[in-house]
């Protein structure tokens, strides 16, 4: 489980900073400064919560478990928050404006986050003797 988290975490952060790259570079003239703010927001939450991850997996090493709910919540509100910001944000070019579905994706994703940090709370951790 331990090897397959980390090639999960290891994959959000090369989207993050592929989608950052992206919309620093490719994106800047092609959006209104709104939508790459909006999109701007999606990379930040995508890389703050990868890193997270990140931290609870290599945590692992020195527990005796890995409590998948911080990361599964975290893995879910990247896919909802960020990647409905990101196509909210691009909609225009990408000829998706009547995906009205997309908006309350956003909010949704949110509470998987707020719901990741708080099952980090209640982390029963056990250090290795």
């Amino acid at each position: 489980m331990y090897k397959k988290s980390l090639i999960v975490v290891g994959f959000l952060g090369m989207t993050a900073v592929a989608l950052g790259a992206f919309g620093a570079h490719g994106l800047k003239l092609l959006l209104e400064p709104e939508q790459m703010e909006t999109f701007r927001t999606g990379v930040l939450y995508h890389f703050i919560h990868t890193l997270a991850m990140f931290v609870l997996v290599i945590g692992r090493q020195h527990t005796k478990s890995l409590n998948l709910m911080p990361l599964i919540f975290f893995a879910t509100g990247i896919l909802l928050f960020c990647g409905s910001l990101y196509l909210l944000s691009c909609k225009s070019i990408l000829g998706i404006e009547h995906w009205s579905f997309l908006g309350p994706l956003t909010p949704v994703g949110g509470l998987f986050f707020i719901a990741g940090w708080m099952s980090v709370m209640f982390l029963k951790i056990e250090i290795k003797k």
